[in-house]
């Protein structure tokens, strides 16, 4: 299908990206790596009357060292954070989920940034920010703020980003130490997650000291699973690991589609976490 007819931008810089979406409202759209908004637009369920093209600003990109965290530029692109030595020595969660986002083609086209401001809770990276307990920060007419993962996902395709704000960098807490697993269940390589488990644990004398789990499409946002969280500090064995992933999907809200039914999703839930937990603290 054809887009709808729109004007263009390309802005040099992210106080010209800035000025622009200020200019023009709520009508205008911001053009990343593509891979999320032009089907969109191909599909006529996104009518902007402008798309701002922020993929040739060079300080949209790139990974550094910022003390204890990792600062990932928003527009670095999949292939990019995959393979960046940061981020796989200091945030392995985040590089093993980044390599199962749909195939080569869109990893080395779709951006971080874009995948996060987009908060589709069947995507990969949300889920995973979530669990990372990241900070994004955004620049708009009254200068950058930061907010965190947990506060920036609204509701289903809706973040904290107004319209005349624009995403420029995420900032990953380094979890040197921890054990981390990314599971997720889906039809086909290419395909969004049915269901999906970023899974961080720290032990400490052979039992779970710490956990975070965050679940993907288990609701209109990406979810923590604060019970199962609960339930697995102290655990030591396969056991009790496997009692507190009978809890993940409590306080969730998973939807009825083509792909699912409520009541699977929440059996997936279930045992992609105790899959995801297991492998992160090698307790399999």
């Amino acid at each position: 299908m054809i887009p709808p007819a729109f004007e263009y931008a390309r802005p040099a810089g992210v106080d010209e990206a800035v000025r622009t979406l200020a200019c023009a409202g709520e009508e205008a759209k911001v053009l990343a790596g593509g891979q999320s908004l032009l089907p969109l637009l191909r599909l006529r369920l996104a009518f902007p009357e402008l798309v701002v093209d922020v993929g040739r600003i060079p300080e949209l990109r790139g990974v550094r060292e910022d003390g204890d965290t990792l600062v990932i530029g928003a527009l670095t692109t999949h292939h990019a954070v995959l393979h960046d030595p940061l981020v796989r020595r200091h945030a392995g969660l985040l590089a093993a989920a980044t390599a199962t986002v749909a195939d080569p083609a869109v990893r080395h086209l779709g951006t971080l940034g874009g995948s996060l401001a987009h908060a589709d809770p069947a995507g990969d990276l949300p889920a995973v920010a979530l669990a990372l307990d990241a900070e994004l920060v955004v620049a708009g007419p009254r200068g950058r703020r930061t907010v965190a993962a947990r506060e920036f996902f609204v509701d289903y395709l809706q973040s904290a980003l107004t319209p005349d704000e624009l995403l420029v960098e995420v900032r990953v807490p380094k979890t040197d130490g921890w054990g981390f697993h990314y599971e997720k269940f889906h039809r086909v390589a290419q395909a969004w997650a049915i269901v999906g488990v970023a899974a961080l644990v720290r032990r400490d004398d052979g039992h779970l000291a710490e956990a975070r789990v965050a679940l993907a499409n288990m609701g209109s946002t990406p979810l923590r699973a604060t019970a199962t969280e609960e339930a697995l500090t102290g655990a030591d064995g396969p056991g009790a690991v496997a009692r507190a992933a009978e809890r993940a999907a409590e306080g969730t809200r998973p939807a009825r589609d083509v792909s699912a039914s409520p009541e699977y999703r929440e059996h997936l839930a279930r045992v992609l976490t105790r899959r995801a937990v297991l492998t992160a603290g090698e307790m399999g």
